[in-house]
């Protein structure tokens, strides 16, 4: 998907609120599937859509080698840190940026990509015999309620709001239940030894502060394409700050597997 067809803008100010908020909520279930695969000391790592520098500068930690991050938008990513080697890349169509890769990780990349199976391909393409990927990825479809406990006016109006999100992200073509498929797609592409889980967060300042941002990045769409009203989102913003709701994520499906050799 190109850049100007994204829906949560990277250009836009709160794009970096939402990229720390996703960190504080999914940098430790990621950073535990990595320890569980056996990320270390001098592995070349590819971190595909990185957003922000937090989760590629914890693995540059790990394996105390530089990590190629990439992004189609790498404004978030900095320049001038050693520990990043930052390349704009467009995964649904540019090849591989290097090849032999120990481990290639993405997460919330694949729902936006329109050529899926291409940039598929290109991650693993990129892993050397033997090493890891690892796709994570939300599945609303598994639980589709911001407000999983809707008890009164202002869950009602938290989920018709994230539910007009989702009708905008359906129009951009984004795949809404791609989570539930990804270790069926590492299997389909040769991967070996592929596992799967999910992770739902629920409550708590980091949900709060996503939802926030994402409210605010999309508010203008929202109100015109007549999803909802300035006064409803005024309304549900003020809740959500007041933290008067218990507001959850869609899952997070994390799946991985090696490349034979």
């Amino acid at each position: 998907m190109a850049s100007d067809e994204y829906l949560l803008d990277n250009q836009q100010p709160e794009a970096g609120e939402r990229f720390d908020a996703l960190a504080a909520l999914f940098n430790p279930t990621t950073a535990r599937h990595l320890d569980a695969i056996g990320l270390g000391d001098g592995w070349r790592v590819w971190e595909v859509g990185a957003g922000g520098p937090s989760l590629p500068v914890w693995i540059a930690s790990r394996t105390g080698q530089p990590v190629l991050a990439t992004d189609i938008d790498t404004t978030w990513l900095g320049s001038g840190d050693s520990r990043l080697d930052v390349l704009r890349h467009d995964i649904g169509f540019d090849p591989a940026p290097d090849l032999g890769f120990d481990l290639v990780h993405a997460r919330l990349v694949l729902v936006h990509v329109a050529n899926r199976e291409r940039a598929l391909a290109t991650m693993i393409e990129a892993l050397a015999p033997g090493g890891w990927l690892l796709v994570e990825e939300a599945d609303p479809g598994l639980q589709p309620l911001v407000c999983p406990d809707e008890a009164g006016d202002a869950e009602r109006l938290a989920n018709q709001l994230k539910h007009g999100f989702r009708t905008l992200l359906a129009e951009r073509g984004v795949d809404l239940a791609l989570g539930r498929r990804l270790a069926r797609l590492l299997r389909s592409a040769g991967l070996v030894e592929v596992q799967s889980d999910a992770y739902f967060p629920m409550g708590g300042p980091a949900c709060n502060e996503l939802e926030r941002a994402t409210i605010e990045q999309i508010r203008e769409r929202l109100i015109g394409h007549g999803l909802a009203t300035t006064e409803e989102i005024e309304r549900h913003l003020r809740a959500v700050v007041a933290g008067e709701l218990d507001l959850a994520t869609s899952p997070l499906v994390s799946a991985w597997g090696r490349k034979p050799g």
